[in-house]
């Protein structure tokens, strides 16, 4: 049997800045696309300069995602991290490790050239729906 395909769209989230949606969901696992720090208040606003408070507004925006499947970042299983600067691992680590607590998903940490709207960072996840 095939599983479906299901399209997130939480109404909390920032919008996409491209032809994709949130997440998707198929059987018991969410898909999340990689969010920057886009503000869901003030989508044009600028991004703040420090990597740490970039990465708290990717991590919020990964929230919005989760809290809107009844999900929290206890059930992710994979992150990837995209940074533009590695010299900034350890000051996005402080911020991640207060959102990951215990039972850690597995990681990858990358260094990309670019991201978009000139993005520090940007960070995808999976998560698995209990049950």
């Amino acid at each position: 049997m095939i599983n479906s395909k299901t399209i997130i769209r939480p109404a909390k989230a920032a919008p996409p800045v491209g032809p994709y949606n949130h997440a998707v969901r198929t059987g018991n696992l969410l898909f999340c696309s990689g969010q920057i720090p886009i503000d869901p208040a003030n989508p044009t606003a600028p991004f703040p300069e420090d990597i740490q408070a970039q990465t708290v507004r990717v991590l919020e925006n990964i929230r919005a995602i989760l809290e809107d499947q009844g999900l929290t970042f206890a059930q992710v299983i994979k992150a990837t991290v995209f940074m533009v600067n590695l010299a900034d691992f350890a000051r996005m680590n402080e911020i991640y490790s207060r959102y990951f607590t215990a039972d850690f998903p597995a990681r990858s940490t990358i260094q990309v050239a670019a991201l978009p709207r000139g993005a520090a960072i940007e960070i995808e996840v999976i998560a698995h729906y209990p049950g």
